[in-house]
C-alpha cells in the first residue's frame, strides 16, 4: 500500500474516501485510533493508504478534484 494523502482534517479525509468510492478504487485510513493517545485534539494527521497497482489513478482523482496530495 502507498500513502495517498495525509491531514488532519477529517472534511477532506470523508471526501477523498467519497471520491475514490466513486471511482472504485479501495482505501484505507489509517492513524484513526491514535486520537486516543493524543486526547482527541487533533494534531495528528491521518492517512489515506491505497493499494499500488491504483495509486497513479487515485493521485489523478485527487488533482482533478483540487485536493493536493502533499496535505
Amino acid at each position: 500500500m502507498k500513502e495517498l494523502l495525509r491531514t488532519n482534517d477529517p472534511t477532506i479525509i470523508a471526501f477523498t474516501k467519497a471520491l475514490l468510492e466513486g471511482e472504485d478504487i479501495d482505501c484505507f485510513e489509517m492513524d484513526v485510533h491514535m486520537s486516543v493517545l493524543e486526547g482527541s485534539i487533533g494534531i495528528l494527521p491521518r492517512r489515506v493508504m491505497v493499494a499500488d497497482r491504483d495509486h497513479f489513478r487515485a493521485s489523478a482523482v485527487l488533482k482533478d478534484n483540487d485536493i493536493p496530495s502533499g496535505l
